[in-house]
């Protein structure tokens, strides 16, 4: 199963692809990972606009199986959260127009699966990020780390619930 995990922003975008691989000792491996920047001094529907063409230049490269998106949980400032909702609805649109199943997940709900603590800092996060992925270093930026994290997290409740779906075929 090959996952795209999405931390969706406006001036940062970050994504995280891995996939199952028995050969880890987490049974997950990182294939790649990044951000979609945009600049802050280009209009707005550009700058949307942009991260529509590089999510699906993503999507159409990696073809993943199921797409896991950060949903928007809480947020100070009115305006970032608008914004914030736009790019989450702009990778949204991609996701549903490929017609790839989408997961969407709680920033608790991705920090409790990535470090069984929901109320993680963000190095916690980043540190589990790379030791569950094997990786040397930890993912820079940090949206890039938190579009793996949210992969982690799909990867791990999809697992949970084949389990599940498997258990009750059984009983």
């Amino acid at each position: 199963m090959r996952v795209l995990g999405i931390d969706p922003g406006v001036a940062l975008t970050g994504w995280g692809v891995i996939e199952e691989n028995s050969g880890s000792s987490t049974g997950l491996k990182m294939l790649d990972f990044g951000v979609v920047r945009t600049d802050k001094n280009v209009p707005h529907a550009d700058r949307l606009a942009l991260i529509y063409k590089e999510i699906q230049s993503i999507v159409k490269k990696y073809s993943p199986e199921i797409v896991a998106v950060e949903q928007l949980f809480f947020c100070k400032n009115l305006k970032t959260a608008i914004s914030v909702g736009e790019a989450r609805g702009v990778v949204l649109l991609v996701i549903a127009k490929a017609h790839i199943p989408i997961k969407e997940f709680t920033p608790l709900q991705i920090k409790e699966a990535v470090c069984g603590y929901g109320k993680a800092e963000k190095q916690q996060v980043q540190k589990m990020v790379a030791s569950l992925l094997d990786m040397k270093d930890i993912p820079r930026p940090d949206d890039a780390a938190d579009g793996l994290a949210v992969a982690i997290c799909c990867a791990n409740s999809v697992k949970i619930e084949q389990k599940i779906n498997l258990n009750s075929v059984n009983t």
